[in-house]
C-alpha cells in the first residue's frame, strides 16, 4: 500500500480513483465495510482504491477540550487499513488551515487534484468540512454534479447494537475486551514502542518494556497473560497496567510494563504489540519491595500455566 502526505504523490495517471473516507479509529467492523467497498469498486473498474484520512483527530484541531483517546496507535491504523488491500492511503495533515475548508471546497478540490473519482464511500452519518458542512447528501450533489457515485453505509450491528468507536472506547475501559474484538473484527491489543523506563523490574528480576501509550484508550488498571511478538518468536507476557503503587513516587504517572517470559534482549525503540488474553488480578500496593517480588513471581506462574 502506497503511502503518501498529498494527492500529487498519488502518480496514479489516467486511472480512475475510488475513495474511502473517515477518521477510522480502530478500523473497525463499520470501517472495514467502507474501505472494502472501495475496493470492490476499483477492482471492478481498474481503478485505484484510495483510503482518505487524516494524521490526527479533527478534534485536536478544532475542539482541543474533545479528543477521545485513541484505539489504535498510528502504525496499527496503517497496518489495519493495509491488510483490507487497499492500493493507498492519503493521510492530510489535520491543521487549522484545513479545518477551515467547507467540505464542498474539500471535495472539489479531491476531484481537481484527483483527476477522474469515480466513486465516494463513507458512513452514512458522516459529516466533513467547516462547521460540519458537509454529508452523504452534498457528496451526492456534487457526485450527480462531477460524476461520481456515493455509497453512505450503515453503521454495522452486532447482537442488535450498532458497531462504533465510542462503543469500542466503553467497552475497553470497562475491561470487556471480547466484545471490543468482535466490534474491531480482531483481537484487540495495545501497540507502543519501548520506552527507557526506570529498570525497577530488572531490580526485581523481572525486566519489563515500558510501552508508550500516549492518548490511547486501555484496559483497567490491573495485571494480566498476554502474548506478544519479538524478533520473529511469539512470547507470554506479564503485562502490568498501572500506577505503582508499592513504589514511592511524588508524582505517579500511568505505566504499561510487558515482561516476555523466556526473552532476552534489548527492545529499546523497537514498537510492540501486546494482545491479553486474561486478567489476572487488580493493581494493589504492597507493603515492599519484597512482598511485590513475591506476587510478580506468582503472577508469571499464572501466564505460563496458560501456555
Amino acid at each position: 500500500m502506497k503511502q503518501i502526505r498529498a494527492t500529487n504523490e498519488l502518480g496514479n495517471g489516467s486511472r480512475k480513483v475510488c475513495l474511502a473516507i473517515g477518521v477510522f479509529d480502530g478500523v473497525h467492523l463499520g470501517h472495514q465495510q467502507i474501505i472494502r467497498q472501495t475496493i470492490a469498486d476499483a477492482r471492478s473498474h481498474d481503478a485505484l482504491a484510495l483510503v482518505v484520512t487524516f494524521d490526527k483527530h479533527p478534534n485536536a484541531v478544532v475542539a482541543p477540550g474533545k479528543v477521545p483517546l485513541q484505539i489504535f496507535s498510528h502504525s496499527q491504523k496503517l497496518r489495519a487499513i493495509e491488510s483490507l488491500g487497499a492500493d493507498a492511503l492519503l493521510e492530510i495533515p489535520f491543521d487549522k488551515a484545513f479545518s477551515e475548508k467547507t467540505g464542498e471546497v474539500f471535495i472539489r478540490e479531491l476531484a481537481g487534484d484527483l483527476g477522474k473519482i469515480l466513486s465516494i464511500c463513507v458512513g452514512a452519518d458522516f459529516v466533513f468540512g467547516h462547521k460540519r458542512s458537509g454529508n452523504v447528501a452534498l457528496l451526492k450533489q456534487l457526485g450527480a454534479e462531477t460524476g461520481f457515485l456515493v455509497h453512505g453505509h450503515a453503521a454495522v450491528e452486532l447482537d442488535g447494537q450498532l458497531v462504533s468507536s465510542t462503543r469500542i472506547r466503553e467497552a475497553i475501559r470497562a475491561g470487556d475486551l471480547d466484545a471490543a474484538g468482535q466490534m474491531l473484527g480482531r483481537p484487540y491489543t495495545i501497540c507502543g514502542n519501548v520506552l527507557t523506563g526506570d529498570k525497577l523490574g530488572r531490580q526485581l528480576g523481572f525486566p519489563t518494556a515500558n510501552l508508550d501509550v500516549t492518548n490511547l484508550i486501555l484496559p483497567p488498571d490491573g495485571v494480566y497473560s498476554a502474548v506478544t511478538k519479538a524478533g520473529g518468536r511469539r512470547y507470554r507476557v506479564a503485562l502490568n497496567i498501572g500506577l505503582r503503587p508499592t513504589i514511592s513516587q511524588p508524582h505517579p504517572q500511568l505505566r504499561v510494563e510487558a515482561h516476555l517470559l523466556d526473552f532476552s534482549g534489548d527492545l529499546y525503540g523497537q514498537e510492540l504489540e501486546v494482545e491479553i488474553s486474561s486478567k489476572l488480578r487488580d493493581e494493589r500496593k504492597f507493603a515492599s519491595p519484597g512482598e511485590l517480588k513475591t506476587q510478580i513471581t506468582m503472577d508469571v506462574s499464572a501466564v505460563r500455566a496458560e501456555g
